[in-house]
């Protein structure tokens, strides 16, 4: 058996059942899941293993790579910075990074960089992937290529370069990196326990990603049916080479890479993006107004995404109804490469967030909707 922690309260108990499930099964090698009821923890759960070889329980503050669920950690600055009156969405990012004006990118907005539509989803002068820790560089190629498209209202997932996009425009506001503004503006204030960068002291508690055995040919995205979209993700993912193993390296996990590289658990997850949740406010502490949350559902694209080949929602930065995920009308998502999954569901007052080692990629993995539905079920 194996052998599940945490707390749960009894109204979840179908979210508890999936969850040893999935461990039971072998789904899971280790994983966390967290959700927030009216902002009160009713189910933090661990369970598992560090490592695929099962030497190593998975703790209460065992912390993982989450991939892209790291974006709705810069969505959340932006979107501070913004209702602070520090950044305008819909001003060209020129305004605040002036070498960005150039080859045709003069009106690109930061709405555009939020919503994957800017046309940047790689680098035209690619980079290898030791060379992603040099933000400079990174940032320099993005400024003075020209945007792959031209239609601003179609998405095409940026799953690299959305981070250093935001990341220079926050940098070029407040001065100072996105992985430091988040650590102390948001992260600090709310006890959440998600880094962006992972200094040396906490690697004895990371859980290392288990990478996907990906059979000859596979498409590393799991696109199909579009050849435009898959062109466009192959053309994307090697700009960049090949990046499954990264999380194992320790020059990955200390660097800044925003858009890939945050590490926590459900629960840090889960108390970050409460916020959202809880209308601006969680745990007693108020990050955004009201209002600077309502921003995030003025929807900036909707339609089959060019890069990704299939039906997404784009608000300022995070998923909504109306795409791939199936959640209610005033909720906000989005996953990481692998699996990973936080859902911000204002309607049914739900935090849902999951973090897990075992990577799912080119198959069906319904291993986090499935809880987070039943999550949502279950609050009635």
């Amino acid at each position: 058996m194996i052998e599940v922690a945490g707390t749960i309260d009894e109204r979840f108990a179908a979210v508890g059942a999936l969850f040893e499930r999935n461990l039971e099964s072998g789904a899971d090698v280790g994983a966390s899941v967290c959700v927030l009821h009216r902002g009160e923890p009713v189910v933090d759960l661990w369970g598992g293993w560090v490592d695929e070889d099962h030497t190593r329980p998975w703790e209460a503050d065992t912390i993982v790579n989450v991939w892209s669920t790291t974006k709705t950690m810069t969505f959340l600055v932006a979107l501070m910075l913004a209702d602070r009156g520090e950044l305008d969405l819909h001003a060209p990012v020129a305004r605040y990074w002036p070498e960005f004006a150039v080859e045709g990118k003069a009106d690109i907005t930061v709405a555009n960089i939020l919503a994957h539509t800017a046309g940047l989803p790689g680098w035209s002068d690619p980079v290898r992937p030791e060379q992603l820790p040099d933000w400079d560089e990174c940032c320099r190629r993005l400024a003075a290529q020209a945007p792959w498209w031209e239609d601003r209202t179609r998405s095409g997932y940026h799953a690299l370069t959305q981070g250093y996009l935001i990341g220079e425009i926050v940098r070029r506001v407040t001065g100072t990196t996105i992985g430091a503004f988040f650590a102390t503006e948001v992260a600090e204030p709310l006890g959440a326990d998600f880094l962006i960068g992972v200094p040396e002291s906490d690697e004895p508690r990371v859980a290392l990603v288990i990478p996907p055995r990906r059979a000859s040919g596979e498409d590393p995205l799991g696109t199909g049916g579009e050849v435009d979209a898959l062109a466009l993700a192959r053309r994307a993912l090697a700009s960049s080479g090949p990046i499954d193993a990264a999380p194992l390296e320790r020059w990955w996990r200390a660097a800044e890479i925003p858009a890939a590289n945050g590490h926590g658990n459900a629960r840090s997850i889960a108390a970050a993006q409460a916020v959202i949740t809880g209308r601006g406010e969680a745990n007693g502490v108020r990050l955004l107004s009201e209002a600077g949350v309502e921003r995030l559902f003025e929807v900036q694209a909707r339609g089959t995404d060019l890069v990704l080949g299939i039906e997404m929602c784009f608000g300022m930065g995070y998923g909504l109804a109306g795409g791939l995920m199936p959640v209610g009308e005033r909720a906000a998502w989005w996953a990481g490469h692998g699996g990973s999954l936080v859902i911000c569901d204002l309607g049914a007052d739900i935090t849902f967030a999951y973090a897990m080692n075992r990577m799912v990629v080119g198959e069906i993995d319904t291993r986090g909707i499935e809880m987070a539905l039943t999550a949502v079920a279950c609050a009635g």
